[in-house]
């Protein structure tokens, strides 16, 4: 019994002692497996460290690159509307322009028509025929129908009307003189001049090499055009001579409300050209320059008489002018004598 007992008791601590070897083998193994669990996660969290990293650089790139984009479509935008702006401006400047300059050949086209229209017998043009007007109607004062650039910048000359001559000049040895029709008067016609006419008449131009052109700028176009401030004059002159001067009125509102800004330009209350106190009802614009000059009534005579003088030797140039050589030339000899009547102070203003 004793030994059987034993023997029990040794078999009971054999497997006792195998139970705990087989619990720590197990506990061994789990623990081993977790370590490469734990080991494996550590692993796959780091690499999803990595990839939030950057996704997160991603991010702020992409940030960064939409920040400078919208900046530049911003500043692109801003620049369209500039250059938009700029363009319109320009446009509406383009456009006035060009609307004076079609009130301009408007104005031209309508005494070109009243100088070149045939006569008929049921419309007869009483300028081309003067014996048609009453006599004291051509005794009186008349506005010339001269060739005015525009209808603002038009200048009422007097046209005065000399008395018959009928006695030749006392220099007749040094010219031969004919007489000729004008406006149903006799008038003598200095055939030194008249030959000068012709001789230009056949190659017209603007050209001071002509003797006829170059009498006319030392006799008429240059004392006209001699003001006090003469550098502007020869600018005025330059600006007819290129048909680039701009006449145009100001209105009494504008008067009351501008200042003397600029000396050079004058001012409502001083002629730029004279540089005489005077009220400037107009202003001048020289080609393309952005400055106005005001000018006074008288300045303005002088200037118009200048242009109504160029504006009908350009038709003349342009073959418009349908009279015959000495029709033309009284014409032009009208045109001389509103500039030296110009000259003298003589003429009418736009209340006259």
């Amino acid at each position: 019994m004793l030994q059987q007992e034993a023997g029990a008791q040794g078999g009971d601590t054999f497997n006792v002692s195998r139970l705990r070897s087989s619990s720590l083998e197990i506990r061994e193994k789990g623990t081993e497996f977790l370590r490469e669990q734990l080991d494996a996660a550590q692993k796959e969290l780091k690499l999803k460290g990595e990839e939030c990293e950057r996704l997160s650089q991603v991010r702020d790139q992409l940030e960064q690159e939409l920040e400078e984009l919208t900046a530049s479509l911003f500043e692109e935008a801003h620049k369209m509307v500039r250059e938009a702006n700029v363009k319109q401006a320009g446009a509406e400047k383009q456009l006035k322009e060009a609307q004076g300059k079609i009130d301009v050949l408007q104005a031209e086209v309508s005494a070109l028509k009243t100088l070149v229209l045939t006569s008929t017998p049921s419309s007869p043009n009483r300028q081309l025929h003067p014996q048609l007007q009453s006599t004291g109607s051509r005794a009186t004062l008349s506005r010339p129908g001269g060739h005015t650039r525009n209808k603002s910048a038009t200048l009422s000359v007097p046209q005065l009307q000399q008395e018959p001559t009928t006695a030749p000049p006392a220099n007749q040895e040094d010219k031969e003189v004919h007489t000729y029709t004008n406006r149903g008067k006799e008038a003598w016609l200095d055939s030194v001049l008249f030959a000068e006419f012709l001789s230009w008449k056949e190659a017209p131009s603007l050209d001071r090499s002509s003797a006829f052109i170059s009498r006319i700028y030392r006799e008429d176009i240059g004392p006209c055009l001699s003001f006090t401030r003469s550098e502007l004059s020869q600018s005025v002159q330059s600006a007819v001579e290129n048909n680039s001067l701009t006449i145009e009125p100001v209105a009494m509102t504008v008067l009351s409300m501008v200042k003397a800004s600029a000396i050079d330009c004058g001012s409502p209350k001083k002629c730029a050209l004279s540089g005489l106190s005077r009220t400037c009802r107009h202003r001048i614009k020289l080609g393309d320059k952005e400055s106005y000059y005001y000018i006074s009534p008288s300045s303005r005579a002088r200037i118009t008489a200048v242009c109504n003088f160029f504006t009908y030797i350009r038709y003349i140039q342009q073959g418009l002018v349908r009279q015959d050589a000495e029709q033309m030339f009284w014409e032009v000899m009208r045109l001389r004598r509103e500039m030296s009547v110009a000259k003298l102070g003589f003429f009418l203003t736009d209340e006259s």
